[in-house]
């Protein structure tokens, strides 16, 4: 193998975990029940970002810890709740949501995660919005 090749592949690999620009990112959660009179809009963090992946075409070059599809994901989160205005008794009026903390780029981890990638929905309100800075 040509050293300047060698060098520069050590250098891609070294390189790609600290050219990740993975951190937690400012959110708004739009959150709202049928039986409730009002949406509310969640100021959060979540993880958001650029994790470098590898290419699995080089597959037969390099081992499989080298062949990494990496995704932005939480390091540390904690969990707030809050409490969505104008429902009425017989409801349950508090919604839980993930903070991110810290965020790494890592395996996608389905137990908090969703990691397939869906059709994009739209993230807004069809009710009178209070807003809700936690």
């Amino acid at each position: 193998m040509h050293p300047f090749f060698a060098m520069s592949l050590l250098f891609g690999l070294t390189f790609g975990q600290t050219a990740s620009l993975c951190a937690p990112s400012e959110y708004i959660i739009h959150v709202e029940k049928r039986e409730c009179a009002y949406c509310l809009a969640i100021n959060t963090t979540i993880c958001a970002g650029f994790c470098m992946t590898r290419d699995s075409n080089g597959k037969k070059l390099l081992l499989k810890s080298a062949l990494s599809q990496n995704v932005c994901t939480y390091k540390e989160m904690l969990y707030q709740t809050a409490l969505i205005p104008g429902c009425p008794h017989h409801t349950i009026p508090y919604y839980s949501y993930p903070v991110a903390v810290s965020c790494k780029c890592g395996k996608c981890n389905t137990d908090y995660s969703d990691c397939v990638h869906e059709k994009v929905r739209t993230n807004y309100c069809t009710k009178p919005q209070k807003l809700c800075n936690v």
